[in-house]
């Protein structure tokens, strides 16, 4: 499976899914989800353009970085735990999975320490699932307020992961609730919080997310074929 053909595909399918949705290919961003993956093929994606990075773990994304340098964003889309923040905030472009003030409060320390604005997304559990991190759509909005003050942290928008389906289409619901509730934290006007990313949608699912509004979409296995291990 050639790396750089899948991103080809990929990137047509963004293109019309884009057309769908009203927006130009170039609003969405293409991220390549790396866990488990070779660094050879990571190498290739870098290689064919892919503009980002996905890492789930801070120990894997720092072995890959310190080999491959930053040519692309690296992005953080795992839980991250408090500890860790130490590390993240060296490593990461952005983290996509804030969910609780106590970890914004810690990347706000650490950031603050290494001189850094640590770009982040809010992760939304849309669907309610117990098994996955994510704030409570209806508290999403005061979480924001709490960590807005924190100066060494930018919001840029929400993340989710929505429950699993045979169809894409049954995940519509998920993405179209994540949009909205940004146009609702949007219609605030918060100070210092933007709301111009959604980073939502995978490989069975992301032409959907993109006609939902879409402006990051996270694939892995649609680039690098069938995770191994």
């Amino acid at each position: 499976m050639d790396v750089a053909d899948n991103i080809r595909h990929i990137r047509a399918v963004i293109a019309e899914a884009a057309r769908r949705s009203g927006r130009p290919a170039s609003a969405i961003r293409l991220m390549a989800v790396a866990k488990t993956v070779d660094d050879d093929r990571i190498l290739a994606a870098i290689r064919a353009g892919v503009e980002i990075i996905g890492e789930n773990y801070v120990q894997e994304a720092k072995r890959k970085v310190e080999k491959m340098g930053k040519g692309s964003e690296w992005h953080l889309i795992g839980c991250l735990q408090t500890n860790k923040a130490k590390y993240a905030v060296h490593l990461f472009d952005m983290i996509h999975s804030v969910d609780r003030l106590g970890l914004a409060a810690e990347l706000d320390r650490r950031a603050g320490a290494a001189g850094r604005v640590i770009p982040i997304l809010i992760e939304v559990n849309v669907g309610g699932e117990a098994t996955k991190s994510g704030v409570p759509p209806a508290e999403a909005l005061d979480l924001i307020r709490a960590i807005a003050p924190l100066q060494n942290l930018s919001i840029r928008g929400l993340m989710t992961m929505p429950p699993w389906f045979d169809d894409p289409q049954d995940a519509r619901p998920s993405f179209k609730a994540l949009r909205e509730l940004r146009d609702r934290i949007a219609g605030e006007a918060i100070p210092r919080v933007e709301m111009r990313e959604l980073s939502m949608g995978m490989t069975d699912d992301y032409a959907v997310a993109i006609e939902e509004g879409a402006t990051i979409v996270r694939i892995g296995r649609g680039i690098f074929g069938e995770r191994q291990g």
